[in-house]
């Protein structure tokens, strides 16, 4: 770490090759970052191992090789797993000095693992939740929204600013993760107002097609209707990019976040439920976009 900074020789770890998770992995190796990755599912590691990423055997030996790990997995269970689970970060002894974590985990969990691994190993935690996709992922513009100590984030803030565009600094740790619900309540209920308007289009006999043709540069248009709406009227939903277990999740951390904070937010409450109805009838391993289906099932 040069001028307080890590700089483009900073050894990387990765744990997490998903749909998010490879592609920033291949964009911070485009970059020129030696990266060493691992994930649950070993498979996963041939869609980027032509990057010239290398594999460990365990987020023990991801901790070990690398200055900064970053952390892109499926919740709070998960990076409990990764951190402190018979093969975690813990077992390593000392190792990276800074984790951080894309995942979209919850902000309790956020405080009380970043306090263990604080206590544990001596390293430091940033929470970096991102929103944009796989394709943003890869060519580097993605919506990171960070939370933790001022100086830690500057030092890691370069590594952040290779995968995503517009990077903020939302404050102190956990207010990432906050920031994130927020996003996903955006996201989700945006999900099912494009798949109703898609019925609505439908059952009025309007071409669906034309209606983000229409609407452009208008007050109602948005990357929602460009890419998620056009996606459900195109029915382009192989392979996911993005996953409605996934979505689900998110959405049910929306529910928690609003209720702990004493809301009564009802749009909210009935997107939420909606997506949920569609995810309870089997489709969570379904692209997030085709809860559109929803309003065809009898």
């Amino acid at each position: 770490m040069a001028n307080g900074t890590f700089g483009k020789d900073t050894r990387l770890g990765m744990v997490g090759l998903g749909i998010m998770g490879a592609p920033i992995a291949e964009r911070l190796r485009e970059q020129g970052y030696e990266l060493v990755v691992w994930n649950l599912e070993p498979e996963r590691f041939d869609k980027v191992k032509h990057s010239g990423a290398a594999w460990a055997d365990s987020p023990t030996d991801v901790w070990k090789s690398a200055e900064v790990v970053l952390v892109c997995v499926l919740g709070d269970a998960a990076i409990e797993s990764v951190c402190f689970g018979d093969a975690g970060f813990v077992k390593a002894g000392r190792g990276a000095k800074v984790l951080i974590d894309l995942s979209t985990t919850s902000p309790e969990a956020t405080l009380k693992l970043a306090e263990r691994l604080k206590d544990e190993l001596s390293a430091d935690w940033i929470d970096a939740p991102m929103s944009g996709g796989p394709q943003p992922a890869r060519q580097g513009q993605l919506t990171v929204m960070a939370g933790g100590e001022t100086d830690i984030y500057s030092a890691v803030e370069p590594i952040l600013r290779e995968i995503g565009q517009n990077v903020t600094r939302m404050g102190e740790l956990g207010t990432g993760q906050k920031t994130k619900i927020l996003n996903q309540a955006i996201v989700g209920a945006n999900y099912i107002l494009m798949a109703e308007l898609l019925a609505t289009c439908k059952a009025a006999g309007i071409d669906p097609d034309l209606l983000p043709v229409c609407l452009k540069g208008g007050l109602a248009d948005s990357a929602i209707l460009q890419r998620i709406y056009t996606q459900m009227s195109a029915e382009d939903f192989d392979p996911p990019r993005s996953y409605v277990r996934q979505v689900d999740k998110d959405l049910k951390s929306v529910a928690h976040f609003v209720e702990d904070l004493g809301l009564d937010l009802p749009l909210l409450d009935v997107a939420i439920r909606q997506y949920h109805r569609y995810a309870e009838a089997g489709n969570e391993m379904e692209d997030g976009a085709s809860v559109s289906r929803l309003y065809q099932m009898p």
